[in-house]
């Protein structure tokens, strides 16, 4: 069973080994949250060559040495030897692995999530069904639409505001809650 947890990978090292389908949409999720990953591959499909400037592309066959200083890897090969091979040193060395083709191997899972600002939703079947978690990903995201970071960014402010200007904890404590309530227009009116 997995736990869910948010990492912060701001200085984390991320490596995906593979340049197929898998590992692009690897890829594409990181860089969703702003992290430039290295992607290790002999071959890679055209869908890469639109996010070169955004990665680290090493165009070579899987190398212990391309993660041996990364924290976070993804094994996407299409070779399940590699990818095992992968796994195996990455638990052996305390690294987060995700083993695409053998979820036994991998210490973490990545969800279908939704991303609106600061706003993360997220969904997962612990790798039982991947079409199960993106259907439900698709409703999240139109129940969820592009205004929840606004939403999100004014909430976090009267929040602030109201920790800075209310001593008692019940009070503080109700106003807080009570901010739900509002609308755009009346979030916007706290300063």
């Amino acid at each position: 069973m997995y736990y869910p947890i948010n990492l912060k990978i701001d200085n984390v090292k991320i490596v995906i080994i593979g340049g197929g389908k898998v590992a692009y949409r690897k890829c594409m999720n990181f860089l969703a949250f702003n992290k430039k990953v290295l992607v290790v591959s002999k071959d890679f499909i055209e869908e890469f060559e639109e996010i070169k400037n955004h990665i680290e592309i090493i165009k070579d066959n899987y190398h212990e040495k391309y993660i041996k200083d990364a924290f976070v890897i993804v094994a996407a090969t299409n070779n399940k030897e590699v990818n095992k091979e992968i796994g195996i040193y990455c638990r052996e060395h305390g690294k987060l692995v995700n083993v695409v083709d053998d979820v036994e191997l991998s210490n973490f899972t990545v969800p279908s999530f939704v991303k609106r600002g600061e706003l993360l939703l997220s969904v997962s079947t612990g790798g039982k069904s991947p079409s199960l978690s993106s259907k439900i990903r698709k409703n999240l995201e139109e129940i969820y639409d592009e205004s929840y970071e606004e939403y999100v960014e004014l909430l976090g402010e009267a929040r602030q505001i109201i920790i800075k200007n209310t001593m008692d904890i019940k009070e503080r404590r109700k106003q807080l809650k009570e901010l739900l309530d509002l609308s755009f227009d009346e979030l916007k009116k706290i300063k």
